[in-house]
């Protein structure tokens, strides 16, 4: 277990590297001049220089990067050229709606997905199982904004359960801070869910057709018992390599959902930043995404080994 765990360590720093060094040159190829974009098309070459070496752009590559890994080890993100803030405080203020976001959009994905791939797999072939495919096909097939839209349109200006947008903040109260997200979260959680009780069903029915299920049958137990016991552990690992990838992907990539209900997020601070030229905080948030991301898939992988006994002793 212990070998196991330290080579997807060594895989998770590489990972990171590479990333790293892809994320700054992406950035550093884009066109424009962050200076030239703060000061205007009229400014004086000697003023857009020196606003240059205030904003430390006019050393080398190698030089730039450097002082970006190593601010970053120690917690030092750089400075935000639009709004002279350290950036790792903008992240910190986002980070609070963006990470429970995501959160909140992972457990309601999972508490859909789970009963309604497993009801499907054990009906196979029924109306019932056909009904759910259908459902979960429509899922996947809508875009997460238009269901964000219909939802705004049905609870916040029909019905008037929800706020259209914004964020209450936590400072009002943790169930008033959730309600703030439940429309969000769900927009999010719904073609989720969809892939999720699709990857369910499949390995279900790949485990129930198994010969350790007709065994388990053939010694008395029933369908129900043999589905909980045996086949729904041995069914985890390719549905836990979606949930950790949806997760991911609920952290970076809520971008149009933060810009449809108007929450300060850091989707909504990427979009801000890629807008005004302020490429050190896209940097940051991007390889604080990436970072996420690779921890995630980590410990995915660790969840494969207390799942499936064989990767422990292949490790």
């Amino acid at each position: 277990m212990l070998r196991y765990v330290i080579k997807r360590l060594l895989s998770l720093m590489i990972s990171l590297i590479v990333a790293s060094a892809v994320i700054f040159l992406a950035i550093e190829v884009v066109p424009g001049d962050p200076a030239a974009y703060m000061l205007g098309l009229n400014a004086q070459e000697d003023t857009l220089a020196a606003l240059r070496e205030q904003l430390g752009l006019n050393g080398t590559i190698a030089q730039r990067y450097g002082d970006w890994i190593s601010g970053m080890l120690v917690g030092d993100f750089g400075t935000s050229y639009t709004y002279r803030t350290p950036v790792v405080e903008m992240i910190r203020e986002r980070m609070w709606i963006s990470l429970p976001l995501a959160i909140y959009a992972l457990a309601l994905s999972t508490l859909i997905a789970f009963p309604a791939g497993i009801w499907a797999a054990s009906k196979r072939g029924s109306v019932t199982d056909i009904s759910v495919m259908g459902v979960t096909q429509l899922g996947v097939a809508i875009p997460n904004f238009w269901f964000a839209m219909l939802m705004v349109l049905v609870f916040a200006i029909n019905l008037r359960w929800f706020s259209a947008g914004g964020f209450s903040g936590w400072d009002s109260g943790f169930f008033a801070a959730v309600k703030s997200l439940t429309l969000p979260a769900i927009a999010l959680a719904l073609p989720q869910a969809s892939i999720l009780a699709r990857v369910m069903r499949s390995s279900l029915l790949d485990t129930l057709s198994e010969d350790f299920i007709r065994t388990a049958r053939a010694k008395g137990l029933s369908k129900r018992q043999a589905l909980r016991r045996h086949a729904l552990r041995n069914a985890l690992i390719p549905v836990l390599t979606i949930i950790g990838l949806q997760f991911s992907f609920l952290m970076a990539g809520a971008i149009i959902i933060e810009n449809v209900f108007f929450l300060p997020g850091l989707g909504r601070l990427v979009f801000q930043s890629i807008s005004a030229r302020d490429l050190i905080v896209v940097e940051s948030v991007v390889m604080l995404l990436v970072f996420a991301v690779i921890v995630v898939n980590f410990a995915v992988d660790i969840a494969y080994a207390f799942v499936d006994p064989r990767l422990r002793v292949q490790g």
